[in-house]
């Protein structure tokens, strides 16, 4: 048997283990081949019947798995703690992410807590294949609501950070006050400065931040914890 056959059968034979046991527990399971751009080897019946599809038609979807059913503004975090998984390349070594999923554009987006680890490796010992245990997170508990505004101002800042950097630290103190909803005079009086001073750092700001918009302003000074 070539070593590409005896690969093959200790993969059917590590997933068949896994099957074994997926049913009984609580929660989606996945294993993804890290050798083949993280396509899905295996996905639990729970999954499949919640995502609408069979085992072999989300096997077939390949990479445009991941495009389909997750929200792209998780991926890049995702990837992020993907390598952290492999440059660990430990068997005890564990990651955990919060995904948004759903079925198709249609059906909303559902919280789950994904824990993922290297299920196997292949004969040089690289890892090949991961598992993910993926929970739903119930959508009435009080945690939901605040892991979703946590995750968003996550991806505000990723996103929003090179023009964040811009500006200088008195701008981010005006950034504050302008948020807290301050007077440019309350401002000047705070930071003892004139009030034209605190007019120009308002209008670099907006400049700067590309935005006059008190909301986005607002998520700027709560996303780089100013307030």
């Amino acid at each position: 048997m070539t070593e590409p056959v005896m690969l093959k059968e200790r993969i059917k034979r590590k997933i068949a283990e896994v099957d074994a046991v997926s049913d009984i527990l609580p929660a989606v399971v996945i294993i993804h081949n890290i050798q083949d751009g993280l396509a899905v080897e295996y996905m639990s019946r729970r999954g499949a019947e919640l995502l609408g599809f069979t085992v072999d038609e989300i096997r077939d979807l390949g990479e445009n798995y991941h495009h389909r059913f997750f929200n792209s503004e998780d991926v890049e975090h995702y990837l992020v703690k993907a390598k952290e998984l492999l440059d660990q390349n430990d068997n005890n070594y564990i990651i955990s992410l919060f995904q948004q999923v759903r079925a198709s554009e249609q059906h909303p987006w559902n919280w789950y807590l994904t824990t993922i680890k290297i299920l196997m490796w292949d004969d040089e010992g690289k890892p090949l294949l991961t598992i993910s245990l993926a929970c739903p997170i119930d959508p009435l508990h009080h945690v939901t609501s605040k892991v979703a505004r946590l995750l968003e101002e996550n991806n505000f800042l990723r996103l929003n950070y090179s023009r964040f950097s811009k500006l200088s630290g008195r701008e981010q103190e005006v950034l504050r006050h302008i948020a807290l909803g301050k007077s440019a005079a309350e401002s000047a009086d705070e930071l003892c400065i004139s009030t034209t001073t605190v007019e120009t750092h308002r209008r670099n700001i907006k400049r700067k931040l590309n935005t006059s918009s008190f909301y986005e302003l607002t998520q700027y000074a709560r996303a780089f914890d100013l307030i």
